[in-house]
């Protein structure tokens, strides 16, 4: 063989290799940088959430009138079921309360139907001094999708291709195979485990909970309320509605015997002081009460996260666990909190 032909069949191989690679990585869009949908991409892993959510605003009509924003707990609640919403779930794992205000942000800059309101969800334990100090924002994520050739870039990186190959595997099961998966619209999944199993999550979620959530490192952030305050401040022209996450009831038990719950009544005070008033689930109850609702005592199920926003938006709905919910404001606090203890003492 000539140099000549074996250069053009080098040429040749390495071409139709990156037309293959680039043709994968495009069709599987384990990233979300382009705005296509197939089937298999009903099984997608959560690679960095707040990567992939911006760059789904960055790349795609974003025709939202509401926002979601909270933790992993709050990723498992389907944007469809808030009725009378158009909502974009833009909750990612380990959100922090100082992220809110970027987040908002990017979200109004990609506004096409005019946003409306935002839904939060809050986690206790982001109340604390540890979970609610560093400066965090989204601001690299956007800068990072805004990028020159950005997502073109990842059509040729063998990174993306190794995420979507794993995609392409789990597509073809019947189900979840990743403890957090996403559909094409968004929607999360969770890996399901055998009772036995979440029995044993849910202890080891418990004693990781007490020794570095709940226990002696634990300090209420004295700015929490200042930090919460500050997106809406920037946002008025938004309604925010504000919810607790609601953990199980065991988790719970083990946030009071912490000796937390003067923190936690603190921290439900100053989310009505900013916000006017919050739907609280953090507290026992039919939901709560059953372990078989979480894969490890602290991350709920989806059918949960269906209650939840169904009690947003349809509280009258005779289908909703009738304990499961309460708008709180500064008129029943007092009330609500009596409530909470006797249903606490009733679990010991």
């Amino acid at each position: 063989m000539s140099y000549k032909k074996w250069t053009l069949s080098v040429i040749g191989i390495t071409a139709l290799f990156l037309s293959l690679l680039i043709g994968f990585n495009f069709v599987m869009d384990p990233m979300w940088t382009f705005n296509h949908r197939t089937h298999y991409q009903n099984a997608q892993m959560a690679i960095d959430e707040r990567q992939q959510k911006t760059n789904w605003l960055t790349f795609r009509p974003f025709h939202y009138d509401t926002l979601l924003l909270g933790s992993s707990r709050s990723t498992y609640i389907d944007q469809h079921k808030f009725k009378g919403f158009h909502t974009f779930n833009f909750a990612v794992s380990n959100m922090s309360v100082r992220e809110y205000d970027s987040f908002v942000r990017y979200a109004k800059q990609q506004d096409q139907a005019k946003l409306q309101r935002v839904v939060i969800g809050l986690d206790f334990f982001k109340s604390s001094v540890n979970e609610s100090t560093a400066p965090l924002s989204l601001d690299g994520n956007v800068v990072r999708a805004n990028a020159s050739f950005y997502r073109y870039k990842t059509l040729l990186s063998f990174d993306t291709f190794e995420y979507a190959r794993k995609n392409f595997k789990a597509a073809l099961k019947d189900k979840p195979i990743f403890e957090r998966s996403y559909d094409n619209y968004n929607v999360a999944s969770a890996v399901s485990y055998s009772d036995k199993v979440k029995q044993v999550r849910t202890k080891d979620k418990i004693k990781k909970f007490r020794e570095v959530f709940y226990g002696p490192t634990y300090q209420y952030n004295d700015k929490y309320k200042a930090i919460i305050e500050r997106v809406k401040v920037n946002n008025p022209d938004l309604a925010f509605i504000p919810f607790t996450t609601p953990i199980s009831t065991e988790l719970m038990q083990a946030l009071v015997e912490e000796g937390r719950f003067d923190d936690y009544e603190r921290w439900l005070r100053d989310v009505i002081s900013v916000y006017g008033g919050v739907y609280n689930f953090m507290y026992p109850n039919t939901v709560t009460n059953n372990y078989k609702n979480y894969f490890d005592g602290h991350h709920f199920y989806p059918q949960v996260g269906d209650y939840i926003a169904e009690r947003i938006t349809d509280p009258t709905n005779k289908e909703l666990p009738k304990d499961f919910g309460e708008y709180v404001t500064a008129d029943t606090i007092d009330e609500h909190l009596k409530h909470v203890k006797e249903l606490l003492n009733k679990q010991k």
